[in-house]
């Protein structure tokens, strides 16, 4: 596992110790930003990303890399997240790492422009999440929300939500949302 791109390209992460955690590949995460170019009004340091179910906390930190504003991951577990994020100590003020349960979150203080999600497959979780944070005050209107869910896995999108693209990538099914305040 690695940083493929921005200014850490190349810089390797510890890959997690947890048989849990299942991080995007590299040239899915690859493929995910080209297209998410495409999607965004301004350019990526306009942008604060949100990462639920953060787990290595890899698609944060590409962001970091490739000059988003600010990086905030979300997990129940910190354990690995914490071991890469440790890895960039120039980025510490624009990392923020929160420990909750996005299936059950507090109504949020900060609103956020651009969402990663890559919830455990086939549990329902990525729909629970999608609903707390639109209803607990964690996006701006047109936030852009990636959901990977895997390939086959069947997802009802919130109706706050609107399905802009899909693409399966391997095993895994990445949609492109909107938030529709």
């Amino acid at each position: 596992m690695r940083i493929i791109s921005g200014i850490y390209r190349g810089k390797k992460l510890i890959s997690p110790q947890s048989e849990k955690i299942r991080p995007t590949a590299d040239r899915a995460r690859e493929a995910v930003f080209n297209i998410l170019y495409s999607k965004l009004k301004d350019s990526l340091a306009e942008y604060d990303l949100l990462d639920v179910f953060s787990g290595s906390g890899a698609f944060a930190l590409e962001a970091l890399s490739r000059g988003a504003k600010t990086v905030t991951l979300l997990d129940k577990d910190l354990t690995d997240l914490k071991k890469n994020v440790a890895l960039f100590p120039k980025e510490q003020s624009k990392i923020n790492l929160l420990r909750l349960d996005a299936a059950n979150l507090p109504k949020s203080p900060k609103q956020y422009s651009l969402v990663f999600m890559d919830a455990p497959y086939k549990q329902g979780l990525s729909e629970k999440a999608l609903l707390e944070l639109s209803q607990k005050n964690w996006l701006k209107p047109q936030t852009i929300c990636v959901v990977e869910v895997e390939k086959t896995e069947e997802i009802t999108i919130p109706s706050s939500f609107e399905l802009i693209d899909e693409r399966v990538y391997g095993l895994a099914k990445v949609l492109f949302l909107s938030y529709q305040a």
